[in-house]
Protein backbone atom coordinates (compact mmCIF):
# COMPACT_ATOMS: atom_id res chain seq x y z
CA UNK A 1 0.00 0.00 0.00
CA UNK A 2 2.89 2.36 1.23
CA UNK A 3 4.65 2.25 -2.60
CA UNK A 4 1.09 2.66 -3.89
CA UNK A 5 0.84 5.69 -2.25
CA UNK A 6 4.67 6.96 -3.30
CA UNK A 7 3.82 6.09 -7.05
CA UNK A 8 1.03 7.92 -6.93
CA UNK A 9 2.80 11.07 -5.09
CA UNK A 10 5.20 10.72 -7.56
CA UNK A 11 3.20 10.65 -10.67
CA UNK A 12 1.46 13.72 -9.40
CA UNK A 13 4.71 15.80 -8.68
CA UNK A 14 5.85 14.98 -12.19
CA UNK A 15 2.76 16.13 -13.83
CA UNK A 16 2.69 19.39 -11.85
CA UNK A 17 6.16 20.22 -12.96
CA UNK A 18 4.90 20.07 -16.75
CA UNK A 19 3.71 23.11 -16.39
CA UNK A 20 5.23 26.16 -16.47
CA UNK A 21 5.72 28.22 -13.03
CA UNK A 22 4.32 31.20 -14.21
CA UNK A 23 1.00 29.74 -15.77
CA UNK A 24 -2.48 30.98 -14.61
CA UNK A 25 -3.34 29.45 -11.39
CA UNK A 26 -6.91 27.46 -12.07
CA UNK A 27 -9.53 30.05 -10.56
CA UNK A 28 -7.40 33.10 -10.76
CA UNK A 29 -9.01 35.44 -13.06
CA UNK A 30 -6.21 36.81 -15.47
CA UNK A 31 -6.12 40.59 -15.62
CA UNK A 32 -4.89 42.49 -18.84
CA UNK A 33 -3.84 45.95 -18.74
CA UNK A 34 -3.89 48.12 -21.99
CA UNK A 35 -1.98 51.07 -23.31
CA UNK A 36 -3.27 53.77 -25.31
CA UNK A 37 -1.72 56.53 -26.91
CA UNK A 38 -5.65 58.31 -27.98
CA UNK A 39 -8.68 58.94 -25.72
CA UNK A 40 -11.38 56.38 -25.63
CA UNK A 41 -13.44 57.24 -28.31
CA UNK A 42 -10.53 57.22 -31.52
CA UNK A 43 -8.91 53.87 -29.80
CA UNK A 44 -12.55 52.18 -29.82
CA UNK A 45 -12.06 50.39 -32.76
CA UNK A 46 -8.88 48.83 -31.56
CA UNK A 47 -10.67 47.96 -28.58
CA UNK A 48 -13.51 46.13 -30.01
CA UNK A 49 -11.14 44.20 -32.25
CA UNK A 50 -9.21 43.38 -29.40
CA UNK A 51 -11.96 42.08 -27.32
CA UNK A 52 -13.46 40.03 -30.26
CA UNK A 53 -10.31 38.51 -30.46
CA UNK A 54 -10.23 37.23 -26.66
CA UNK A 55 -13.87 36.29 -27.47
CA UNK A 56 -12.89 34.12 -30.14
CA UNK A 57 -10.76 32.50 -27.86
CA UNK A 58 -13.22 31.83 -24.87
CA UNK A 59 -12.90 34.73 -22.89
CA UNK A 60 -15.26 37.44 -21.70
CA UNK A 61 -14.52 40.28 -20.10
CA UNK A 62 -15.90 40.36 -16.39
CA UNK A 63 -16.16 37.18 -16.33
CA UNK A 64 -12.94 34.80 -16.93
CA UNK A 65 -10.92 37.94 -17.69
CA UNK A 66 -10.46 41.42 -16.67
CA UNK A 67 -9.30 44.46 -18.66
CA UNK A 68 -7.94 47.59 -16.78
CA UNK A 69 -7.46 50.76 -19.49
CA UNK A 70 -5.45 53.52 -19.45
CA UNK A 71 -5.62 56.66 -22.08
CA UNK A 72 -2.40 59.01 -23.07
CA UNK A 73 -5.14 61.14 -24.39
CA UNK A 74 -2.55 61.81 -27.03
CA UNK A 75 -0.01 62.83 -24.85
CA UNK A 76 3.36 61.19 -24.79
CA UNK A 77 4.59 62.84 -21.21
CA UNK A 78 1.67 60.54 -19.45
CA UNK A 79 2.39 56.80 -21.03
CA UNK A 80 5.32 56.31 -18.10
CA UNK A 81 2.79 57.55 -15.20
CA UNK A 82 0.28 55.22 -16.91
CA UNK A 83 2.52 52.43 -17.21
CA UNK A 84 3.75 52.68 -13.63
CA UNK A 85 -0.03 52.34 -12.67
CA UNK A 86 -0.58 49.28 -14.62
CA UNK A 87 3.02 47.51 -12.91
CA UNK A 88 1.02 48.59 -9.84
CA UNK A 89 -1.62 46.60 -10.14
CA UNK A 90 0.08 43.60 -10.31
CA UNK A 91 -0.89 42.87 -14.52
CA UNK A 92 -0.41 39.20 -15.96
CA UNK A 93 0.11 41.28 -19.40
CA UNK A 94 0.61 44.61 -20.68
CA UNK A 95 -1.13 45.59 -24.55
CA UNK A 96 0.90 48.44 -25.54
CA UNK A 97 -1.13 50.25 -28.80
CA UNK A 98 1.97 52.09 -29.97
CA UNK A 99 5.78 52.73 -29.93
CA UNK A 100 5.68 55.30 -27.24
CA UNK A 101 3.42 53.22 -24.94
CA UNK A 102 5.41 49.64 -25.59
CA UNK A 103 8.55 52.06 -24.77
CA UNK A 104 7.16 53.40 -21.13
CA UNK A 105 6.23 49.63 -20.64
CA UNK A 106 9.11 48.26 -21.20
CA UNK A 107 10.89 50.90 -18.93
CA UNK A 108 7.96 49.93 -15.99
CA UNK A 109 8.96 46.41 -16.03
CA UNK A 110 10.85 44.14 -17.18
CA UNK A 111 9.11 40.76 -15.17
CA UNK A 112 5.02 41.17 -16.77
CA UNK A 113 5.02 40.49 -20.01
CA UNK A 114 4.38 43.02 -22.33
CA UNK A 115 2.45 42.73 -25.80
CA UNK A 116 2.58 45.65 -28.55
CA UNK A 117 -0.04 45.49 -31.30
CA UNK A 118 0.88 48.60 -33.58
CA UNK A 119 4.81 49.29 -33.45
CA UNK A 120 6.09 50.32 -36.53
CA UNK A 121 9.84 48.89 -36.27
CA UNK A 122 10.49 46.94 -32.78
CA UNK A 123 14.08 46.42 -33.64
CA UNK A 124 15.02 49.77 -34.51
CA UNK A 125 13.61 51.64 -31.43
CA UNK A 126 15.19 48.90 -29.35
CA UNK A 127 11.83 46.72 -28.22
CA UNK A 128 13.17 43.63 -29.27
CA UNK A 129 16.61 42.30 -30.20
CA UNK A 130 14.67 40.64 -33.56
CA UNK A 131 11.69 39.47 -34.80
CA UNK A 132 12.52 35.91 -34.71
CA UNK A 133 13.66 35.96 -31.24
CA UNK A 134 12.49 38.85 -29.05
CA UNK A 135 14.60 38.49 -25.84
CA UNK A 136 13.25 39.67 -22.69
CA UNK A 137 9.75 40.35 -21.63
CA UNK A 138 8.60 42.30 -24.76
CA UNK A 139 6.65 40.62 -28.23
CA UNK A 140 3.87 41.35 -30.38
CA UNK A 141 3.02 42.08 -33.57
CA UNK A 142 4.53 45.31 -36.22
CA UNK A 143 2.87 46.97 -38.58
CA UNK A 144 6.22 47.12 -40.55
CA UNK A 145 5.19 51.28 -41.03
CA UNK A 146 8.38 52.22 -41.36
CA UNK A 147 9.63 50.72 -44.21
CA UNK A 148 6.49 51.12 -45.88
CA UNK A 149 6.74 54.32 -46.07
CA UNK A 150 8.89 54.73 -49.35
CA UNK A 151 5.97 52.95 -50.93
CA UNK A 152 4.01 55.45 -49.58
CA UNK A 153 6.03 58.06 -51.44
CA UNK A 154 6.28 55.94 -54.51
CA UNK A 155 2.76 55.24 -54.74
CA UNK A 156 1.70 59.32 -54.01
CA UNK A 157 4.30 60.01 -57.23
CA UNK A 158 2.54 57.57 -59.43
CA UNK A 159 -0.72 59.88 -58.37
CA UNK A 160 0.57 62.90 -58.79
CA UNK A 161 2.92 62.82 -61.68
CA UNK A 162 3.92 66.39 -61.06
CA UNK A 163 4.56 66.28 -57.76
CA UNK A 164 8.33 67.37 -57.10
CA UNK A 165 8.81 68.93 -53.32
CA UNK A 166 7.17 66.72 -50.62
CA UNK A 167 6.69 67.52 -47.02
CA UNK A 168 7.01 64.85 -44.37
CA UNK A 169 4.63 66.09 -41.26
CA UNK A 170 5.95 64.00 -38.58
CA UNK A 171 6.57 64.05 -34.76
CA UNK A 172 10.40 64.37 -34.11
CA UNK A 173 9.83 63.09 -30.74
CA UNK A 174 7.86 59.60 -31.68
CA UNK A 175 10.55 57.09 -32.07
CA UNK A 176 8.45 55.30 -35.12
CA UNK A 177 8.18 58.90 -37.02
CA UNK A 178 12.13 59.44 -36.65
CA UNK A 179 12.45 55.75 -37.84
CA UNK A 180 9.98 56.58 -41.19
CA UNK A 181 11.47 59.73 -42.10
CA UNK A 182 14.98 57.77 -42.02
CA UNK A 183 14.16 55.27 -44.47
CA UNK A 184 12.16 57.99 -46.81
CA UNK A 185 15.16 59.86 -46.83
CA UNK A 186 17.29 56.95 -48.14
CA UNK A 187 15.07 56.12 -50.60
CA UNK A 188 14.16 59.69 -52.04
CA UNK A 189 17.08 59.89 -54.69
CA UNK A 190 15.07 56.82 -57.34
CA UNK A 191 11.81 59.19 -57.72
CA UNK A 192 13.58 63.03 -58.14
CA UNK A 193 11.74 64.73 -55.41
CA UNK A 194 12.56 66.69 -52.83
CA UNK A 195 12.09 66.05 -49.53
CA UNK A 196 11.34 68.76 -46.34
CA UNK A 197 11.32 67.48 -43.06
CA UNK A 198 7.62 69.47 -41.11
CA UNK A 199 8.49 68.34 -37.48
CA UNK A 200 5.49 68.85 -35.29
CA UNK A 201 5.69 68.48 -31.26
CA UNK A 202 2.32 69.78 -30.26
CA UNK A 203 -1.09 70.14 -31.82
CA UNK A 204 -0.57 74.30 -31.53
CA UNK A 205 1.96 73.78 -34.02
CA UNK A 206 -0.43 72.43 -36.89
CA UNK A 207 -1.22 75.82 -38.76
CA UNK A 208 2.28 77.33 -38.53
CA UNK A 209 3.44 73.83 -40.32
CA UNK A 210 1.08 74.21 -43.11
CA UNK A 211 2.20 77.82 -43.13
CA UNK A 212 6.12 76.53 -43.08
CA UNK A 213 4.73 74.49 -46.38
CA UNK A 214 2.81 76.88 -48.12
CA UNK A 215 6.25 79.31 -48.14
CA UNK A 216 8.59 76.61 -49.33
CA UNK A 217 5.79 75.45 -52.42
CA UNK A 218 5.26 72.02 -50.79
CA UNK A 219 3.24 70.48 -53.53
CA UNK A 220 2.45 67.05 -51.86
CA UNK A 221 2.55 65.95 -48.34
CA UNK A 222 3.28 62.41 -46.18
CA UNK A 223 1.69 62.70 -42.87
CA UNK A 224 3.19 59.75 -40.66
CA UNK A 225 1.09 57.53 -38.28
CA UNK A 226 1.76 58.69 -34.44
CA UNK A 227 0.15 59.52 -31.53
CA UNK A 228 0.11 62.96 -32.03
CA UNK A 229 -1.31 63.03 -35.81
CA UNK A 230 -3.52 60.24 -35.43
CA UNK A 231 -5.17 61.96 -32.19
CA UNK A 232 -5.21 65.34 -34.11
CA UNK A 233 -5.88 63.51 -37.77
CA UNK A 234 -9.27 65.32 -38.78
CA UNK A 235 -7.58 68.97 -37.81
CA UNK A 236 -4.66 67.80 -40.27
CA UNK A 237 -6.86 66.62 -42.98
CA UNK A 238 -8.84 69.74 -42.91
CA UNK A 239 -5.49 71.87 -43.03
CA UNK A 240 -4.16 69.62 -45.88
CA UNK A 241 -7.55 69.94 -48.35
CA UNK A 242 -7.71 73.60 -47.53
CA UNK A 243 -4.29 73.96 -48.69
CA UNK A 244 -4.96 72.02 -51.92
CA UNK A 245 -2.33 69.64 -51.24
CA UNK A 246 -2.38 65.78 -52.04
CA UNK A 247 -1.43 63.82 -49.14
CA UNK A 248 -0.73 59.75 -48.28
CA UNK A 249 -0.51 59.31 -44.95
CA UNK A 250 0.27 55.88 -42.67
CA UNK A 251 -2.78 55.06 -41.58
CA UNK A 252 -6.74 54.22 -42.77
CA UNK A 253 -8.62 56.19 -40.50
CA UNK A 254 -7.02 59.62 -41.69
CA UNK A 255 -8.71 58.83 -45.04
CA UNK A 256 -11.95 57.60 -43.95
CA UNK A 257 -12.12 60.78 -41.94
CA UNK A 258 -11.26 63.01 -45.38
CA UNK A 259 -7.75 62.13 -46.08
CA UNK A 260 -6.66 61.35 -49.67
CA UNK A 261 -4.74 58.31 -49.57
CA UNK A 262 -3.56 55.82 -47.10
CA UNK A 263 -1.05 52.45 -47.26
CA UNK A 264 -0.67 50.39 -44.14
CA UNK A 265 -1.30 47.16 -42.53
CA UNK A 266 -5.09 46.52 -40.58
CA UNK A 267 -4.53 48.19 -37.17
CA UNK A 268 -7.66 46.96 -36.16
CA UNK A 269 -6.44 43.53 -37.73
CA UNK A 270 -3.53 43.62 -35.59
CA UNK A 271 -4.98 44.06 -32.58
CA UNK A 272 -7.35 41.48 -32.83
CA UNK A 273 -4.02 38.95 -33.12
CA UNK A 274 -2.38 40.65 -30.42
CA UNK A 275 -5.15 38.37 -28.14
CA UNK A 276 -3.81 34.99 -29.24
CA UNK A 277 -0.60 35.97 -27.95
CA UNK A 278 -1.92 37.33 -24.71
CA UNK A 279 -3.48 33.97 -24.65
CA UNK A 280 -0.42 31.86 -25.28
CA UNK A 281 1.18 34.14 -22.24
CA UNK A 282 -1.73 33.36 -20.02
CA UNK A 283 -1.22 29.61 -20.53
CA UNK A 284 2.40 29.74 -20.21
CA UNK A 285 4.11 30.73 -22.88
CA UNK A 286 6.93 33.12 -22.25
CA UNK A 287 7.42 36.49 -24.71
CA UNK A 288 10.98 35.59 -25.96
CA UNK A 289 9.98 32.37 -27.36
CA UNK A 290 6.98 34.16 -29.22
CA UNK A 291 8.63 35.84 -32.63
CA UNK A 292 7.30 39.14 -33.68
CA UNK A 293 4.57 38.70 -35.94
CA UNK A 294 4.14 40.54 -39.51
CA UNK A 295 1.24 41.98 -40.75
CA UNK A 296 -0.04 39.46 -43.35
CA UNK A 297 -2.36 42.27 -45.84
CA UNK A 298 -1.80 46.01 -46.11
CA UNK A 299 -4.51 48.30 -47.36
CA UNK A 300 -4.10 50.86 -49.74
CA UNK A 301 -7.52 53.48 -49.60
CA UNK A 302 -8.25 56.31 -51.64
CA UNK A 303 -10.89 58.98 -50.87
CA UNK A 304 -12.30 60.09 -54.47
CA UNK A 305 -14.73 62.80 -52.89
CA UNK A 306 -11.15 64.22 -51.44
CA UNK A 307 -9.63 63.73 -55.00
CA UNK A 308 -12.53 65.50 -56.49
CA UNK A 309 -12.49 68.42 -53.49
CA UNK A 310 -8.71 69.37 -54.46
CA UNK A 311 -9.25 69.04 -57.72
CA UNK A 312 -7.62 66.41 -58.68
CA UNK A 313 -8.01 63.33 -60.69
CA UNK A 314 -6.71 59.57 -59.75
CA UNK A 315 -4.61 57.92 -62.71
CA UNK A 316 -7.21 54.38 -63.38
CA UNK A 317 -4.30 52.27 -63.30
CA UNK A 318 -3.56 53.89 -59.35
CA UNK A 319 -7.37 53.21 -58.43
CA UNK A 320 -7.34 49.84 -60.41
CA UNK A 321 -5.18 48.83 -57.43
CA UNK A 322 -6.61 50.11 -54.54
CA UNK A 323 -8.37 47.78 -52.26
CA UNK A 324 -10.81 50.05 -51.25
CA UNK A 325 -12.53 53.30 -52.36
CA UNK A 326 -14.39 55.92 -50.74
CA UNK A 327 -16.80 57.48 -52.91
Amino acid sequence: MKKKITGLTLCTLLFALSFPAHAQQPGKVPRIGMLFPASPSPAAPFVDAFRRGLHDLGYAEGKNIVIEYRFAEGKLDRFPKLAAELVALKIDVIVAGSTPAALAAQQATKTIAIVFAAVADPVSVGLVASLPRPGANVTGLTTINSELAPKRLELLKETVATVSRVAILHNPSDASNVVSLQELQGSVGALRLTLQPVGVRDPEEFDHAFSVMSKEGINGLIVEAGILTMTHRTRIVGLAAKARLPAMYGEKAFVEDGGLMSYAANFAEQYRRAATYVDKILKGAKPTDLPVQQPTKFEFVINLKTAKQIGLTIPPNVLFRADKVIK
